[in-house]
Order: structure tokens, then sequence, then C-alpha cells
């Protein structure tokens, strides 16, 4: 009998851990090539670890909840064959604050941290500067943070425990000694109101927010604080694509193997306009701009529990049709069954999402940081509406939709963001009808 060790894959540049959500096989149990054993989650999306071999999962090395380094073993898997040295890892006993710096290394090495300088000469390591960083925590908050590590020093653990119990502490405040203390009366003194809490009835029910919800809930919170919104509407007549697509859909399906909607139309379409104001594939660092080399649309899907994930259309403008609605196809069916990798969710320089699909007629969507634009897809109604010809203005039915444009106004302004939609519209009213896929 042989011995397996099953490590945690690597799952994209920038993925450096996961946290195990729940173990699909129990110690005693056999288990198929490729079958899933482990369900994992990281800040970019869940998924499976599959089983390398076919064997009996022997030892589990880690329990629910409990986060993992890409690389570290989390289980041995019994095979059939010779005998061969147990594989079994060797486990040490680590000081916390090694621990803390094999985070460092780790996390130092996919992103740049904006150096926090103490005031007190204090150590801090790269992993808690940064996740201060992320969270806003000011120099004073964290000068006052009671450090568990060594010589004090302030741990992950110890800036997560803060984290979480921010809200229920006063900032704390550093007074220099001897400094004149400027005299306030009390009455001058604006009251801070809270923000009553919620108590449920008996009748209530009470519903935990999902992992997903709660990241999802801090990046749109974050984007609404980080970017000035501002939004422009136009309506398209889309009756020549409606028309042509009714034309071609089942030949191409019969030659390609796919359905053709209108999504992967709508996605060459906004990819050339992007091609044509590349000050809309843009984001934001500072007081820079960065300039996206590729166009690589995000395409707003929905998960099985309603929350929505935005998987990227890489080098989007290079894609014909066919191949536009392959990914499409692709990454919308693999979304819904909840077998997206980080690699498709990574590097979007713009995306799209498609309201009515929900039947809404047009939205104001949140942008997707660190993005600058996001374009909402309204329904598609069959509508009255006056028809200009050479030989006059008539009554007709045609196809329209609302396009909604969000952008952020920082680095936007209402020329560009109305240029841009302004530029897929004509692109979308101007579709060939005679056009072969």
């Amino acid at each position: 009998m042989a011995k397996f060790e099953l490590k945690l894959p690597k799952m994209g540049e920038s993925v450096a851990e996961a946290t195990i959500t729940s173990w699909l096989k129990e110690v005693g149990e056999t288990i198929e090539l490729d079958e899933p054993i482990v369900e994992i989650a990281t800040d970019k999306v869940d998924s499976e670890v599959p089983s390398e071999v076919e064997g009996v999962l022997v030892e589990k090395f880690f329990n629910v909840d409990d986060v993992v380094q890409v690389g570290q073993v989390i289980a041995v898997i019994e095979t059939e064959g010779e005998n061969e040295p147990t594989l079994e890892p060797e486990v040490e006993e680590v000081e916390p604050e090694t621990i803390e710096q094999i985070e460092e290394t780790i996390t130092v090495a996919k992103e740049t941290v904006t150096p926090v300088v103490s005031s007190s000469n204090r150590f801090y390591s790269p992993l808690v500067k940064n996740i201060a960083k992320q969270e806003g925590i000011s120099q004073q908050e964290l000068d006052a943070i009671s450090g568990t590590g060594k010589d004090g020093r302030v741990t992950k653990n110890d800036i997560l425990a803060y984290v979480e119990n921010r809200g229920a502490k006063p900032e704390p405040q550093i007074v220099k000694e001897n400094a004149p203390q400027p005299k306030i009366k009390v009455e001058d003194t604006p009251k801070v109101v809270a923000t009553p809490p919620v108590i449920p009835s008996g009748e209530d029910e009470i519903i935990e927010m999902t992992r997903m919800g709660k990241l999802i809930a801090h990046h749109m919170v974050e984007s609404i604080q980080t970017s000035a919104h501002v939004q422009s509407f136009i309506e398209a007549d889309v009756t020549k694509i409606w028309n042509w697509r009714n034309k071609v859909k089942n030949d191409f399906e019969k030659r390609e193997g796919e359905k053709l909607t209108f999504t992967p139309i709508f996605m060459e379409v906004i990819a050339k306009a992007l091609r044509d104001y590349p000050m809309m594939n843009i984001s934001v660092q500072g007081d820079t701009i960065i300039k996206k080399k590729n166009i690589n649309l995000g395409m707003a899907a929905a998960l099985p529990d309603g929350n929505l994930i935005v998987p990227v259309i890489k080098n989007a403008d290079q894609l014909n049709l066919v191949g536009m609605t392959k990914q499409v196809n692709d990454l919308a069916a693999r979304a819904r069954n909840n077998q997206l990798n980080p690699d498709d969710i990574q590097d979007g320089t713009y995306t799209v999402t498609n309201v009515g699909s929900f039947g809404s007629i047009m939205g104001t969507p949140i942008i997707n940081q660190p993005q600058v634009g996001i374009l909402a897809l309204g329904a598609i109604r069959k509508v009255p509406a006056v028809i200009e010809t050479n030989e006059g203005d008539f009554i007709g039915i045609r196809y329209k939709m609302f396009l909604s444009h969000s952008y952020d106004h920082r680095v936007v302004n209402g020329a560009l963001g109305g240029m841009f939609v302004k530029a897929v519209k004509d692109y979308l009213e101007a579709w060939d009808v005679n056009r072969e896929v």
C-alpha cells in the first residue's frame, strides 16, 4: 500500500490561501479519481479540490473554517500498490511569529503594501499593515491594539479580532503631554446618535449572511465610498440584431454546438466601443491613472444562491463572434454550477451586467472596483416608434432597449461617459443584417 499526500493546489496568481468550508469525504471512505474531496473558499471564488488518485481517505489535517496555505498537505489517501515509504507530513511546533512571517512573505509577494509608520517605534509586520490599510485603520488605532505576539507585537489574529469588534469600541485618542487643552463647552459638543438595533420579534426569521454575501456587501459599500458615481442613459434600436439572430441561430447551433444568445453580440459591440474610447478602460491608483492594454470584459452572472459573480472574458476585442459565444456560454455554465476558478474572475477592466434578464428596463449598477465603468443592459421590448425615412416619418413596431452607463466621475467626465455609451448604441443599430457567422 502507498500513501499519497493531497495538497492545496495553486488557484491563481494572487491567491495564497483558502478556507476549508466543507469536507465531502470522511476518513475511511473510498475515493475515485477526480472525485471532489473538500470544498474551499478564497476571497475570489468558492471551489472544490478533486482527488488526484484512487484510494481510501486515511487522514485529514484541517477542520472546517481552518485557513490553509497553497501547497500545504490537507489529507492523505491510501492507494493500491507496492509498499512505499509513508509520506506523512512532518509537523513541527512553530512559534506564532514564524507563522506570521510565512503569511507576510506570501502577501508581500502578491501585492504592494503602503507602509504604515508607527509613531511609537513599534514593529508591525507587512501582513498586519496590509490588513490595516484594507480596513481603513488609522495609525492611532493600530498603536492602541494590544498585541499577543512576541514582545507584544500585533499578530494577524489580533488585528482581525479588533476589526470584528471595531464598531463596539470608541476610537482611541492620543493626547500629547503638556499640550494645552482647549476648553469645550459640553453643550457645544455634537451628539452622536447611534443607529438603534433591529430587534426581531418572535415571528421574524433571522438569516445569516453567506460568506459570499458578506464579501459582495463589503465590495459594494467600498465602491460607493471610493468612486463618484454618475449615470448616463440611452435607448438603442436593436431590431436589426433581433431579426438577424432569429435568422441565423438555428444554423449556428447546429454548426458550432452552441446557443447564440444576445449576450455575446453585446459583448462584441462593447469591446469595439472600448477600443474606440480607451480612457474607459482604465483604473485609478491614488493620483495616477493606469491605462489598460488588454480589454477584459467582466460579465455579471447569477449564482445558484442568488448572489452574483463576475467572470472575465480575457482579450475580448480579439475574439470573433464564435469565440465570444463559446466564452460566454462556458463561463455562464460554470458560474451556475459553482465551477469557476479564481483566474476566471480576475483582471477585468470593464464590466457588463444584464438587468434585463430580471425584467428591468434600466438600472444604476455599482462600479466593480478598481474599474471606472459598468454598463447595464435593459430588457429588449417591442414598442411603437417613429421611423425616419427619405419618404417621410411613420410609426412602426421596433425592438428597443435602454443602456445604463455608470462611471467614475473622478476620472470620467460626462462627455466621455456619454460618448462611450452612444458608441455602443451606434454599433448596435448599425448591425449588418447580411452578416455571416
